[in-house]
């Protein structure tokens, strides 16, 4: 298999950077590689650096290399005056390190090659919350996939145009940590569908709790992605960038409808009470030798 973007699977890092670019009208392909071997080129050696791609940029850039199923991400519609916004970008820059300093140096250097060819449409500081919990208080991951099965989970297989790449969704969620702080712990649990303390699920749970929404099973085989969310803000703002990656694009719109009230069943996902989406996209994540191809770098 082609070999994935490492900073895909490099775990454990402390600060996370996000930027999502909008390529301007009239740009050309060649102006763009320009940049993003510029914007490659300077990522330090202690920070992990993955660059995706929205379907419009790539088919651009990569016509004979777009993975089956890609599409740009559409507002969904749920129910209850609820939806999660459609912002599709062009560019992901996703920068994760033990250093904060080192990631926003590497950002004014990918901001500076970008110049002229790209707007920033969001720019945004994450970072591990405690022992990896959601700013909520509850652990956030409990049962991602690990090492072989993460990597099942996130990498489009072999034989599939794509492959050694993954499917991104990104989103940004705005907490109201008030209204949920205002809950009962019994009543957060209901929520989630874990133990606040220790993140055990919860048998008997609602069919609304948050897990009970996102787990899928087709035809009896549990579909898994892997995900590598991080709280992001301060006092006045605060939230989830979540972010993960999938063999299988449809999964993630699965999960959203099943979210949003617009599966068979027509329930909502109660989380969507106290948390809201405030952006979202989906995008792909080339590997390695597909990148290299495209735009003469990779970042190792």
């Amino acid at each position: 298999m082609p070999t994935p973007q490492p900073a895909i699977f490099r775990e454990n890092t402390p600060h996370h950077f996000f930027l999502e670019y909008r390529l301007r009208p009239g740009w050309h392909a060649d102006a763009l590689t320009r940049s993003l071997r510029s914007a490659l080129d300077a990522r330090p050696d202690d920070t992990n650096l993955l660059l995706a791609f929205g379907r419009d940029a790539w088919e651009r850039l990569a016509p004979d290399a777009v993975p089956d199923n890609f599409i740009a991400f559409h507002p969904v519609l749920g129910r209850q005056d609820r939806t999660a916004p459609g912002t599709q970008g062009d560019l992901l820059f996703w920068l994760h390190g033990a250093r904060h300093d080192l990631n926003v140096q590497c950002a004014l250097a990918i901001g500076r090659a970008l110049a002229g060819i790209a707007t920033l449409e969001l720019e945004q500081h994450g970072f591990v919350y405690l022992d990896s919990r959601d700013l909520t208080g509850f652990i956030d991951g409990t049962e991602n996939p690990r090492d072989a099965e993460a990597r099942t989970a996130a990498l489009i297989p072999d034989g599939m145009t794509g492959a050694g790449g993954s499917f991104v969704l990104t989103q940004q969620w705005a907490h109201d940590l008030e209204r949920f702080g205002a809950l009962r712990q019994d009543e957060q649990e209901a929520v989630f569908g874990r133990t606040r303390p220790d993140s055990v699920a919860i048998d008997d749970a609602p069919p609304t709790a948050h897990v009970k929404r996102v787990e899928l099973e087709v035809d009896g085989e549990e579909l898994k992605i892997y995900r590598r969310s991080v709280p992001w803000g301060g006092l006045r703002q605060h939230g989830l960038y979540f972010l993960a990656f999938s063999r299988e694009i449809m999964v993630f719109a699965m999960q959203l409808d099943r979210m949003f009230g617009r599966a068979d069943d027509g329930l909502m996902d109660r989380l969507t009470e106290f948390s809201a989406p405030v952006s979202g996209s989906y995008w792909y994540a080339p590997a390695l030798e597909t990148l290299r191809a495209a735009v003469g770098a990779a970042p190792e």
